[in-house]
């Protein structure tokens, strides 16, 4: 519960995918932050691709709906070597940001290696080790069924650390990297300062 005076919201993180789509949804009151809510889309029995994004655009809008965030989170595509898994994940990730857009909530955006820099400190850690990590943080006393859960909430969780992070001066360009453009969101500076930042100013630490 947020104290007087605090500003409550709601972020909401997506790991995109084309069988599998992770969710979390974070509350944020004052310094204070929990879980809400925690899951995964099953799509991978839906074998026509229309009738997969259509399912996306339903459930995440329906999502939404039901836990109105104030921001929503996605998790950007991986540019790797399979150029058609490329061309798959980023019309699910499109998708699922337009039914978040027709909603008009603030859409943000983040590569993989910084959702797993801001959440294990290292851009290469392990899924097991960001989802031990997640359900640490947000005291989440369950296992999750899938890892899709857990880098959903991740996400969440980054943008999170993103937005409260004051020596970052460029979040809203953060928002524009899918589309070509913007700079880093932390400054190479600021990056490796955060933890040094977290040390000296122990009131920006998450209370339970």
């Amino acid at each position: 519960m947020a104290r007087p005076n605090e500003e409550s919201y709601r972020i909401m993180g997506i790991d995109p995918g084309t069988n599998y789509m992770g969710y979390g949804v974070i509350e944020v009151a004052g310094r204070s932050l929990h879980s809400v809510v925690m899951g995964a889309l099953d799509l991978h029995k839906l074998g026509d691709p229309y009738v997969k994004l259509r399912h996306i655009f339903d459930r995440v809008g329906a999502l939404i709906d039901a836990y109105d965030p104030r921001e929503v989170a996605l998790e950007s595509p991986f540019f790797g070597e399979n150029v058609q898994s490329m061309l798959k994940l980023g019309r699910a990730q499109g998708v699922a940001m337009a039914a978040a857009l027709c909603r008009g909530r603030l859409v943000f955006e983040y590569a993989p290696s910084r959702i797993k820099q801001c959440i294990a400190g290292g851009g290469s850690a392990s899924k097991e080790q960001v989802a031990a990590i997640v359900t640490r943080t947000l005291k989440i006393d369950y296992t999750p069924r899938k890892f899709d859960e857990t880098d959903g909430m991740a996400v969440a969780l980054c943008h999170y650390y993103m937005s409260h992070n004051p020596l970052n001066d460029a979040l809203g360009e953060e928002r524009f990297k899918g589309l070509g453009g913007g700079r880093k969101a932390v400054s190479p500076r600021g990056s490796s300062s955060w933890e040094k930042f977290l040390r000296e100013h122990p009131e920006r630490k998450i209370e339970p």
